[in-house]
C-alpha cells in the first residue's frame, strides 16, 4: 500500500472538523427522474449587467419533451422545455448575503420535484493556484526513479507553460519548482539547450523558482548546513537572470527558527509551507493553517511571511477540479472567518513526484470565463505572496519564537548515519575555515559544492521506502535505504579529504621533531591536542616556539595528549618533541574511589550503576545533579513501545581506570543493556578544563522483525506499534529554579516560553547545547553526536501513524531534568524498522558559574571542531593570523574562501543574545575593505571595521584585501 492508496482510508482536517475523505473526493451524483440534482454553484456570473449567482439543475428524464416550471420559495424564477434524457441547465437568483435556506421545486408536466437547499454567499476573492510536484528522493519508487521524474517534470512544465501562452491572464500554466535538487540535476545532467530553455522560461515566467534546495528536516540542521539549503537558490537565480525571495517545503511539519534567518540571507521574503495534513503533525495544521503572519527572526531583524495553506500540499491528492472543490474551499473560508479576499492554494498533481497537471489551465480558463468570483489565477510563489503583501502585509500579526518540528524523530531510527553527516557538516566547515588561513586560491568550490549537497541530502525528510517498516528486507527497501546511507556515507568521506587537503594532513609516520596545531576559530583556545602516535614519535616533551614546555601524557591508545594554551584565533604555532620526560600539569586531574576530579570539576561515578551521582564546580558547595528523582545522570533507559510505566535500565557496573593522569584521566564503565550486545560510557577529565567528557557506546542488537513481511502495509498492526523501542540518557539537573534554554541552528530558545502554537513539545531537535542555569549557577550539557531530547519526562511515546491533534503534549512544564533520546522506531513507514551495531555519543557537562550562551557555544564548537595537527618541516613557511574578532561573544560561525577565489567570507553570530559592537581586525600585510554580504556572497555595501550586531544576529561579511584587486 503506497501513500496514495493510504489516503483512501485516512480523515482530512477541514477547520476543526474531521471529514472523511469520500465526502471532499466524491463525484457529484448522476440523478435520475427519482432524484433529480439541485446544487447551488458558489460562483457569481454577470447576466444582464448584474452579478447573479447560479443554481445548476440536473434531472434525466425518460418520455417526450416537457416544460419545467421552477420555483423558489414558491416564486417563478425560470421556465423552459426540457427535451427526455438527461439534461442540466441551470437557474439565476439573486446574490445572497448571508446563509440561505430554501426550497426549490420544478413542475415537470404536473409532476413536483420539490428539494431543501441552501444558498451560501459567494467570497469575491482571488485565488492563486501553485503548481508543483512534491520531491520525495525515495519513498514510492527508487531514488534515481525520482529523479529521472523530476528532471521530466520540469520538461513538462515549459511544454504546458508553452502550450497555454495565449490562454487568458490567469490560465496560463506556470511551474513552481518547489526544490532545487531536480533543478539541480537538470541542469547538470541537460544540455546547453536544456539549461538555456530553462533559463528562458524562468524570465517568462512560465517556471517559478524556490528557494529551498530539499524539504528538510530543518532541526537536524548544523548552521552553516541550514544557510546551505538556500544556497543554491543564489546560483540558479543568477543562471537564470532573477532574483529569488519565495520558498516551499512540503509535508514536513515545523521548522526550526533559525530557517528564517537563514533564508533572509538568501533574499527569500515569502515562504509557502504545505506539511503533510495527518500524520504525526500534532497540532500544527490546526495551528496555522490558512493564518499567514510574519514570522520573525530570533534577532528581530529579519521577518518572511509565513502561510500554510488549506490541506497543505495535498489537495490536489483528495479533491478533483469542478464546482465542489470551490465550493469546499469557501466553507473551509467561512469556517475560520477567513478575513482576507486574496488566497492560495497548493496543486501537486495525483501523488508525489507527480507529473504537472495538463488539465487545470483548461479548467481555470473555462472557470474565469465564465465566472467572475471567486476568481482563479495559476501563479509562482513570488506571485501570490507578493500581490497578498501588497494588499494585507501591513496587517498581518507577526511572531517570534520556535515551531519546533515533529519529523526529526525519525533520524533516530539511524543513528549512526545521522551521526556521520551531523559531524560531516562540522567537519566541511572547519575544513573551509582552514582553507581560508591556510590558501584560498586552492579552495576546492565543486568539492565543497557536493559534500554539501550530501549532507543535506541526508537531512532530506525522505528516509526510505514506504514499506521501509512493513517488509524490511524487501530489495525494494534495502535499495532505498543504501541511497539514503551512502548520502552520510559519502558526506563524511569528503569532509575528511577536505579535512586533509586543506592542511596538508597525512596518515604517513613522521618521525619529525616538530608539529603545527591550527586553530580554526575566531576565538583564542586552550584545550588538549590529541597527536596521533605516528606524529609524535620523536618523544612525550612538548615544548612552544618559545622553548617552554607544555604539560603532555601518552596515553594507552598510543596518542600523545598535549595541552596547548592561548592558541589566537585563526592561526598556527609550532611545537616540538623531544626524548626528556613528559612535563606535568600544575594542577593534575586525579581519578580515585570512582571520583575524578581536576580541583574545577569534581565528578563521582555510582559503583554499582556506573551512573554520575555528584557534579560539582569547586566553588560551588551543592551537588549539581539530581539523585532523588527517577533517573539518575548518564543512565541508559530502554524503553519498549509506550509503556513509561515499565523503563528498563543498563546491568550491572564493570569499571576500569583506563588513563591515571596527570593530564587526562578515564574511566571506562561497561555494563549489558536491553536489546543490546553491550553498552560503554567512558567518562573523561582533563587537567585544567572545565567540563566533563562522556562518549556513551551503544551496541545495539536489531528489533524483531514483521513475522509477516509484506503483508498489511504500513497501516498493518506490525508496522504501527509492533517491535517499537527506544534508548535514551537521561540528564536530571539540580539547579534550583534553573531556567533551560536550547541551542538551536543560528538562535537559542527555551522550551514552552519560545514555542509557537503547533510547535511539537513530545520532543524538541537541540543544535549544540542545553543549559540550565539560574543567576548564579548552572551546568551546560553538549551533544555532539544525537539531535534530539525529552524535556521532564520520557515523552517520545508517539508510535506509528498518530492522526489526532488532541493526544499529542499540550505544555512543558519548568524542569531541571532533560533526557537525550538516541534511537528509536517508532514509525510505521519511511523511516528504519531497526539498526544494528556499536553507535558512539559524545557528551560534555560543564558546571559553571554565571550563564553566558557564547561560552556555551565556543566549548561545543571547540569539542566539534577540535584543534588540527599536522607534520611540519622546520624551514616551512610559518602561518599568519589573519583575523581578528571582537568582542569573544561575537562568534565566526564561518570564515571560508569566496567561491571566485578573490575574497574571503566571514558570518559573524551574535552568540550572547546581546546587542554588541564587534571589531573585525584584518591582520595579514595590506589594508582590506569589508562589504556587507549575503549567501551569494555579493557586495551589498561597504561595512566599516566597527559595527552594531544584534543578539542572535547573523552578519555576513566579504573581505578583500586591496592589494590583490
Amino acid at each position: 500500500m503506497k501513500r496514495r492508496d493510504l489516503l483512501k482510508s485516512l480523515t482530512m482536517a477541514a477547520g476543526g472538523a474531521l471529514l472523511p475523505n469520500e465526502s471532499v473526493a466524491q463525484t457529484e451524483k448522476q440523478p435520475t427522474a427519482k432524484n433529480p440534482s439541485f446544487m447551488p454553484i458558489r460562483g457569481l456570473l454577470r447576466k444582464d449587467g448584474k452579478l447573479v449567482q447560479p443554481i445548476q439543475i440536473s434531472i434525466e428524464k425518460p418520455g417526450d419533451t416537457v416544460t419545467a416550471v421552477t420555483k423558489l420559495d414558491g416564486t417563478e424564477i425560470d421556465r423552459h422545455d426540457v427535451p427526455a434524457g438527461a439534461v442540466s441547465f441551470e437557474i439565476y437568483v439573486k446574490p445572497v448575503t448571508s446563509n440561505q435556506r430554501s426550497t426549490i421545486i420544478v413542475d415537470l408536466g404536473g409532476k413536483d420535484v420539490r428539494e431543501e437547499i441552501e444558498l451560501k454567499p459567494v467570497r469575491q476573492m482571488q485565488i492563486y493556484v501553485l503548481p508543483h510536484s512534491h520531491h520525495d528522493l525515495g519513498y514510492t519508487d527508487l531514488q534515481a526513479d525520482v529523479e529521472a521524474k523530476q528532471i521530466r517534470n520540469i520538461t513538462r512544465g515549459i511544454e504546458l507553460a508553452r502550450k497555454t501562452k495565449d490562454y487568458p491572464e490567469g490560465a496560463r500554466f506556470v511551474w513552481n519548482l518547489e526544490v532545487l535538487w531536480g533543478a539541480d540535476l537538470y541542469m547538470k545532467r541537460g544540455s546547453e539547450g536544456d539549461r538555456r530553455e530553462l533559463s528562458d522560461a524562468v524570465q517568462k515566467g512560465w517556471i517559478g523558482i524556490n528557494g529551498s534546495y530539499a524539504n528538510e528536516l530543518t532541526g537536524l540542521c548544523r548552521p552553516e548546513e541550514l544557510l546551505q539549503l538556500f544556497h543554491y537558490s543564489g546560483q540558479l537565480g543568477k543562471a537564470c537572470g532573477v532574483k529569488v525571495d519565495s520558498a516551499m517545503m512540503s509535508d514536513v511539519p515545523g521548522f526550526s527558527w533559525g530557517t528564517v534567518t537563514a533564508m533572509s540571507q538568501a533574499g527569500i521574503r515569502y515562504f509557502s509551507a504545505a506539511p503533510n495534513y495527518f500524520d504525526r503533525i500534532g497540532t500544527f495544521m490546526v495551528s496555522w493553517q490558512d493564518k499567514p503572519f510574519w514570522w520573525v527572526s530570533p534577532s528581530g531583524r529579519e521577518k518572511i511571511l509565513f502561510w500554510v495553506p488549506w490541506t497543505g500540499y495535498a489537495l490536489s491528492h483528495v479533491m478533483k477540479l469542478g464546482s465542489e472543490l470551490v465550493a469546499k474551499y469557501q466553507d473551509r473560508m467561512d469556517e475560520i472567518q477567513y478575513p482576507y479576499d486574496v488566497s492560495y492554494i497548493r496543486w501537486s498533481g495525483h501523488g508525489d513526484n507527480a507529473e504537472p497537471d495538463p488539465e487545470l489551465s483548461d479548467w481555470i480558463r473555462d472557470w474565469n470565463q465564465k465566472y467572475e468570483w471567486p476568481r482563479f489565477s495559476i501563479a509562482t510563489t513570488t506571485t501570490a505572496f507578493s500581490a497578498f503583501e501588497k494588499r494585507y502585509g501591513n496587517q498581518l500579526p507577526q511572531y517570534r519564537g520556535d515551531l519546533t518540528p515533529y519529523w526529526e524523530d525519525g533520524a533516530g531510527s539511524s543513528a549512526l548515519e545521522t551521526r556521520m553527516s551531523r559531524n560531516a557538516a562540522d567537519r566541511i566547515n572547519q575544513a573551509e575555515a582552514l582553507r581560508a588561513v591556510t590558501n584560498k586560491a586552492d579552495y576546492e568550490v565543486a568539492e565543497y559544492a557536493e559534500a554539501w549537497r550530501d549532507v543535506l541530502l541526508y537531512s532530506e525528510h525522505t528516509w526510505g521506502a514506504w514499506n521501509s517498516v512493513s517488509d524490511s528486507e524487501n530489495p525494494f527497501v534495502k535499495k532505498q535505504w543504501d541511497v539514503k546511507r551512502a548520502f552520510a556515507v559519502d558526506a563524511e568521506r569528503l569532509s575528511q579529504k577536505l579535512i586533509e587537503k586543506s592542511v596538508g594532513l597525512t596518515s604517513e609516520t613522521s618521525r619529525g621533531e616538530q608539529i603545527e596545531i591550527f586553530n580554526s576559530s575566531s576565538w583564542v583556545r586552550s584545550e588538549v591536542v590529541y597527536v596521533p602516535q605516528q606524529l609524535s614519535q620523536a618523544g612525550d616533551h612538548v615544548s612552544g616556539h618559545d622553548g617552554e614546555p607544555l604539560p603532555s601524557q601518552r596515553l594507552i591508545s598510543g596518542e600523545l595528549a598535549v595541552l596547548v594554551s592561548q592558541m589566537s584565533a585563526f592561526s598556527a604555532s609550532r611545537y616540538s618533541f623531544s626524548k626528556q620526560a613528559a612535563h606535568h600539569p600544575s594542577k593534575p586531574a586525579s581519578v580515585k574511589n570512582n571520583v575524578l576530579d581536576n580541583g574545577i570539576v569534581h565528578a563521582k561515578i555510582d559503583l554499582a550503576t556506573g551512573d554520575i551521582t555528584e557534579l560539582r564546580l569547586q566553588s560551588v558547595a551543592h551537588n549539581l545533579v539530581k539523585t532523588d528523582g527517577p533517573y539518575r545522570a548518564n543512565q541508559l533507559l530502554f524503553l519498549a513501545g509506550h509503556d513509561v510505566d515499565h523503563v528498563q535500565s543498563s546491568g550491572a557496573a564493570k569499571i576500569t581506570i583506563e588513563e591515571n593522569g596527570p593530564l587526562v584521566v578515564s574511566v571506562l564503565v561497561e555494563s549489558s543493556a536491553p536489546t543490546c550486545k553491550s553498552v560503554s560510557r567512558r567518562i573523561r577529565l582533563v587537567a585544567g578544563a572545565d567540563y566533563l567528557e562522556l562518549a556513551n557506546t551503544v551496541d545495539k542488537l536489531p528489533a524483531a522483525l514483521n513475522p509477516h513481511p509484506g503483508s498489511g502495509g504500513p497501516g498493518d498492526e506490525f508496522a504501527q506499534r509492533g517491535s517499537k523501542e527506544s534508548i535514551q540518557f537521561a540528564y536530571p539537573l539540580a539547579v534550583s529554579d534553573g531556567k533551560m534554554r536550547v541551542d538551536i541552528a543560528l538562535g537559542n530558545m527555551q522550551p514552552e516560553i519560545d514555542q509557537l502554537p503547533g510547535s511539537c513539545k513530545n520532543w524538541l531537535p537541540v543544535g549544540r547545547w542545553v543549559d540550565v542555569s539560574n543567576d548564579e549557577v548552572g551546568v551546560t550539557w553538549v551533544t555532539q553526536d544525537a539531535p534530539l531530547i525529552e524535556v521532564g519526562e520520557i515523552s517520545a511515546t508517539m508510535l506509528g501513524s498518530q492522526r489526532n491533534p488532541n493526544v499529542w503534549r499540550k505544555r512543558i512544564e519548568p524542569t531541571q531534568t532533560f533526557l537525550s533520546w538516541v534511537m528509536n522506531n517508532h514509525w510505521g513507514t519511511n523511516y528504519r524498522a531497526y539498526q544494528e551495531g556499536p553507535v558512539t555519543f559524545r557528551y560534555a557537562l560543564r558546571p559553571h558559574s554565571r550563564y553566558e550562551a557564547a561560552e556555551a557555544t565556543r566549548l561545543a564548537i571547540g569539542l566539534s571542531e577540535p584543534l588540527k595537527v599536522r607534520a611540519v618541516s622546520p624551514s616551512a613557511k610559518p602561518i599568519d593570523t589573519c583575523l581578528s574578532v571582537e568582542p569573544s561573544d561575537v562568534l565566526a560561525l564561518t570564515f571560508k574562501p569566496s567561491e571566485d577565489r578573490s575574497a574571503w567570507i566571514v558570518r559573524l553570530f551574535g552568540a550572547s543574545g546581546e546587542r554588541r559592537t564587534a571589531q573585525l581586525k584584518w591582520l595579514r600585510s595590506g589594508e582590506a575593505k569589508f562589504w556587507q554580504s549575503n549567501l551569494a556572497e555579493e557586495k551589498l555595501e561597504p561595512i566599516g571595521s566597527e559595527f552594531e550586531i544584534a543578539g542572535w544576529d547573523l552578519l555576513t561579511i566579504r573581505i578583500e584585501e586591496m592589494h590583490s584587486r
